[in-house]
């Protein structure tokens, strides 16, 4: 037995040398690809020196001579931290996924290359100025650089799937923009649901399913500031494919901003900060970086693969973006020709429609896929990609009709002054955004720019006869008369996707807006103080209180509770603030009951109109506006013999949540609100595009972290009803004290590598979990009191 024992013993003595062995072997191999941050580097292609200073949380700042080296370093440094990021991002735009990833892709390569991202890019650069064409070259040629002598050296990524990156080329940089404005520019998809739900409800029904935006607002530029005269997800398999593969998560995405001028801050100058929603992902959609040379001096938030500040501040200006979500894309239904399938009808004559022969390279395949890709007058035919659909449909959108959004971003970091700042935004094309801003002279604006569609005829609401000529697009809206405001007498300005302006501007925007309990929110915590601080801009930022769920409860207490576990539940709800923090039981109440009434209020006629409940189930705003009529048609169960009303499917919700809680931890013992913490079933994962494949998911995966807020919150954490996982994060944040740069604040959600078991590849998530952000280093003494590292590039 002690035999045994001992021989066990050196069994297991020697399997731990082992792993440790292969532990120590395999992390070796990960960090041969960590960036150089120290010391000097001669790289072929520069033309001076360059400095580039990265502080302790892994921000590099630039300093370079000439414009050419700027952008270039930016490029290396892009690669040296998230360069597979900047490779699937690419492939994405290109549609080449399936070349590395196999079949599991093919489907969103068919839909992408039909769509034709791509082949939009190339036009794009086509249009450009040369100065913003150089500063894509040399941003593509510092990639270049990088790789050309790191391939012995390249991140994980690329030796799992066995390939190397080919040359970075600038229409890779411009394609990952159009998969930007896919993200955030576009309704397509509710069009189709739109005219489903038309179908089976009627005009009246619908509106109360999907309710107007509201008449008295709130609005981003209201009366007293300035005044003026889905789809069924079965037939859309590879744009699901596609939204995932990019972190498209449903309605949440967004943003908000605001700015205050210097009459409602402590210091009397301007403050501005933003916040942009997009869906959660690893490692972080932003790269935050700080630019120095050629008179420019830029910080913020840039994108991998892409030179220049997107959001951000340089000497003279501050700026912020959110998604406008305007109604840019229509569904045109064409007539072919009977004899001819390269034909379509336009006012009464066969047009030839252009043909494009793509082939798809599938890994493990010997031939390549083939497609045939179509266009008539109003954009490429999607049919092929909906293939259950009835209709030959046509995509028409702005984004593939040329843009200039590369020379918008030139030309904004290096804005001096409002008009400066608008100028540069008439080359905003698309996806559109609320740019708000702010100078050291003290003033604010607000900017709405891009290619919005004047239509003949209709709203691009629901698919239209593509063969009449009666909708067709007749022009854009004039920049100049697109919504603005510069310094408002309210003194402030707050957008977070709701509707920009009221009904009297003469131009149609979208029926389409977000609800505006996060604008309105916004505004009353402006309002609430006279003079407001950096500090109450974080707390804005970090703000959880729900507005619906506050409208609700009332209802909730109103109608008591029933047994001893809902008079449990009903003690802690009498207490709450309203806030979905992540350790609050009454958050996790609330937020599971408004999932069951909307399922159990609308889900029974969207059943039977054939709409799945994980496609659509309506609206918070829709529940709300219904619960005043105790007796609306909507509460009443079409699949029961009774007629249900208000007070009958409160009471079945409020059963059914106790029972979604109960089962999975427990009926309260002992009274601890805790015990049903909203953070238990909401949480964030942020999951790598391999990290989908055990046991990889343990070293590319980071979370799940307890998670705060809802969509319907400040601090935005979207989720899909019945699914409370988030989807879609604040995924970057900043705070700006215009003029007084030493007191700004940024962050983003993940950290600034890209490469697991790096230190900067997860440090910032405990930060942007509590909202804790990090001070946005500008002033060059500052950069290099807190540097942690100093790398010198030279001229080769």
């Amino acid at each position: 037995m002690r035999l045994l024992r001992k021989i066990l013993l050196s069994v297991l003595v020697v399997v731990l040398v082992l792993v440790l062995l292969v532990s120590s072997l395999a992390y070796l191999f990960v960090r041969r690809s960590f960036p150089q941050t120290n010391g000097t580097l001669h790289v072929a292609g520069l033309q001076g020196r360059v400095e580039v200073y990265r502080d302790q949380w892994g921000v590099p700042h630039i300093f370079a001579d000439n414009a050419h080296d700027l952008y270039f370093a930016q490029g290396y440094v892009h690669a040296q931290d998230r360069l597979w990021q900047m490779e699937f991002n690419r492939r994405i735009g290109a549609g080449r996924l399936s070349e590395v990833l196999g079949e599991a892709t093919l489907k969103s390569d068919r839909f992408l290359r039909t769509i034709g991202l791509y082949r939009a890019a190339q036009a794009d650069l086509a249009v450009l100025p040369s100065e913003v064409i150089a500063g894509l070259q040399a941003y593509a040629d510092g990639v270049n650089a990088y790789i050309s002598t790191h391939r012995d050296r390249l991140p994980l990524e690329f030796a799992l799937l066995g390939f190397q990156p080919e040359p970075w080329t600038p229409t890779d940089t411009l394609a990952w923009g159009k998969v930007m404005c896919l993200d955030l520019g576009g309704n397509w998809e509710s069009e189709l649901l739109r005219a489903k739900l038309l179908s089976v409800f009627g005009e009246d029904k619908v509106r109360e399913l999907v309710p107007p935006y509201p008449d008295e607002g709130p609005f981003i530029i209201p009366p007293e500031a300035k005044s003026y005269a889905y789809w069924d997800e079965e037939l859309l398999e590879g744009y699901q494919q596609v939204k995932a593969l990019v972190g498209m998560h449903g309605p949440y995405l967004g943003s908000n901003n605001w700015v205050v001028d210097g009459t409602k801050t402590a210091t009397g100058r301007p403050m501005l900060a933003n916040d942009p929603h997009l869906g959660i992902q690893m490692p972080s959609i932003w790269y935050e970086i700080h630019l120095v040379g050629d008179g420019l001096d830029v910080v913020g938030a840039s994108f991998p693969g892409a030179p220049g500040v997107i959001i951000g501040h340089n000497r003279y200006i501050a700026w912020g973006v959110t998604n406008v979500g305007p109604d840019v894309q229509d569904l045109y239904v064409e007539k072919i020709n009977p004899d001819n399938p390269n034909q379509y009808e336009f006012m009464g004559t066969w047009e030839d429609m252009t043909v494009i022969e793509e082939e798809i390279k599938v890994k493990g395949r010997a031939e390549p896929e083939k497609l045939t890709v179509r266009f008539t007058r109003h954009g490429p035919i999607m049919t092929p990609v909906i293939p259950e659909a009835k209709d030959v449909l046509a995509l028409r959108w702005t984004a593939l009709e040329g843009g200039q959004l590369l020379r918008s971003v030139y030309l904004l970091d290096r804005a001096r002054n409002w008009e400066e700042f608008r100028e540069a935004l008439r080359y905003w094309q698309a996806p559109s955004q609320n740019f708000v801003y702010a100078d050291v002279e003290g003033n604010i604006g607000y900017q709405m720019p891009g290619d919005i569609p004047i239509r003949a005829k209709g709203r691009g609401l629901v698919p239209v006869p593509g063969w009449t000529g009666e909708y067709e697009w007749t022009g854009y809206i004039p920049f100049e008369e697109l919504p603005f405001v510069y310094n408002p007498p309210t003194h402030y300005i707050v957008t977070a996707n709701h509707k920009v302006v009221p009904d009297d501007y003469p131009y149609f925007i979208s029926d389409e807006w977000a609800e505006p309990y996060r604008a309105q929110r916004i505004i009353d915590l402006l309002q609430a103080k006279d003079k407001l601080t950096v500090d109450d801009f974080r707390d804005i930022q970090a703000d959880t209180y729900s507005i619906p769920a506050a409208k609700l409860l009332p209802y909730v207490l109103q109608l008591g509770p029933e047994g001893w576990l809902q008079e449990r539940a009903f003690k802690f709800l009498r207490e709450w603030d309203g806030r979905l923090e992540s350790d609050s039981g009454s958050a996790g109440i609330m937020e599971v009951l408004l999932w069951r009434l909307l399922v159990n209020t609308f889900g029974d006629e969207l059943k039977k109109a054939g709409i799945k409940e994980s496609d659509f189930i309506g609206f918070p705003s829709a529940l709300l506006n219904l619960f005043p009529s105790a007796n609306s048609d909507w509460f009443d169960d079409v699949s029961t013999p009774e007629v249900e009303n208000r007070d009958d499917i409160l009471r079945r919700s409020i059963a059914e949540t106790m029972d979604f809680w109960g089962r999975r931890f427990g009926d309260l013992i002992g009274n601890k609100e805790d015990q049903w913490a909203w953070g238990k079933v909401h949480f964030a994962l942020f999951e790598h595009p391999l990290g989908s494949v055990k046991p990889l998911h343990l070293l590319f995966n980071r979370g799940p972290v307890p998670a705060r807020g809802s969509g319907e919150t400040v601090d935005n954490a979207g989720y899909k009803r019945g699914d409370f996982t988030v989807r879609v994060v604040a995924s970057y944040r900043q705070i700006i004290d215009v003029g007084e740069w030493r007191n700004c604040r940024s962050q983003h959600t993940t950290g600034q590598s890209g490469q697991p078991l790096h230190k900067h590849y997860g440090d910032m998530i405990a930060s942007w979990q509590d909202v804790r952000h990090h001070p946005m280093l500008y002033e060059k003494e500052d950069i290099i009191a807190k540097a942690e590292g100093l790398l010198i590039l030279l001229a080769k």
